[in-house]
């Protein structure tokens, strides 16, 4: 068995939290606390039941967070993730009720269930950090972390995220089915009781907004950042690839690397730390040419190509 990667403290005990809950995907629990901490979002494509909303529920508990969960379905509408006013009678003015978007923590499950319309409504609070409701822009509480989750099996009634969408999400990750030693741990830990019950908050909000803080100042040096842009050009001038990573790649994999540098404690970025993050920031902003489907590649095969044909810099 290979040897658990040495974390922060603080940040190993987060990742120990949601272990109790969720069995055998510590590599998920970083890659999302990766995500939290650099500011981003996540996009979480896999088949029902494997753990998706217990897993952003331990996260939300272990930060001390507040945790709300949007259900999309095709008559959703924008008001119903934003809030609407209301008016008030005895007030004789208008209301703002919240809508399950004011969390700092948010569930959007089968994201791909709802309209373009209520998409985006999700698109500009993903992006700029508040929501619109009837003329008045009001920001979002901090920090604001979302997960989105989608089928990848059932297309039937679903609305795909235009590329516009999915470029705001800074991960893409999938879970995967447990082994069948990791299913029995599971039966017996939920024999009696529900874990997520059981766990209890390690860290703070305060403190999360101070280790976000601090994440931006992990070093990245000129030979990472020359790395980064190498890697994506690749991309744009690949025969199978129809539209290449666009710069907002780029930024989302400098973002992530320092995330990961910061939890593994280091305050600089190294080529290792991009080449483990590239397949998850890079593979979903990258749309094939159908001759490359047809042949059986898919974007993470290009994104691996990519970083080995890439030279690697030299660190001095």
């Amino acid at each position: 068995m290979a040897a658990k990667e040495m974390l922060q403290p603080s940040i190993e005990q987060v990742v120990e939290n949601i272990e109790k809950v969720i069995v055998g995907k510590r590599n998920v629990a970083i890659l999302s606390l990766v995500a939290l901490l650099a500011k981003g979002h996540v996009l979480l494509e896999d088949v029902p039941g494997v753990g998706k909303t217990m897993l952003v529920r331990a996260l939300a508990k272990s930060i001390n967070a507040q945790f709300k969960r949007i259900q999309f379905t095709p008559d959703l509408l924008p008001s119903d993730v934003t809030g609407v006013s209301i008016y008030n009678p005895r007030e004789m003015q208008f209301e703002y009720k919240p809508g399950p978007i004011m969390g700092n923590i948010v569930l959007a499950d089968e994201i791909n269930r709802t309209s373009p319309k209520t998409q985006s409504a999700l698109l500009e609070a993903m992006e700029e950090g508040n929501v619109t409701v009837d003329g008045t822009t009001r920001p979002l509480p901090r920090p604001f972390f979302v997960m989105a989750t989608q089928n990848p099996i059932e297309y039937e009634g679903t609305y795909p995220l235009p590329e516009a969408q999915l470029d705001r999400f800074l991960l893409k990750l999938s879970m995967g089915y447990p082994s069948p030693d990791e299913e029995v741990e599971i039966l017996s830990r939920v024999e009696k009781v529900q874990p997520i019950e059981e766990i209890h908050p390690v860290m703070t909000v305060d403190e999360l907004l101070e280790l976000q803080q601090k994440v931006t100042e992990v070093y990245v040096g000129d030979s990472i950042k020359r790395y980064i842009v190498d890697i994506v050009q690749r991309s744009r001038s690949n025969a199978s690839v129809y539209l290449g990573v666009s710069p907002r790649g780029s930024l989302a994999l400098m973002k992530a690397a320092q995330a990961y540098a910061f939890i593994h404690g280091r305050e600089f970025v190294i080529p290792d730390d991009i080449q483990f993050l590239a397949p998850y920031a890079l593979s979903h902003r990258i749309i094939l040419k159908s001759e490359a489907k047809l042949n059986g590649l898919s974007a993470e095969d290009i994104v691996r190509q990519m970083i080995v044909r890439t030279p690697v810099p030299i660190q001095r």
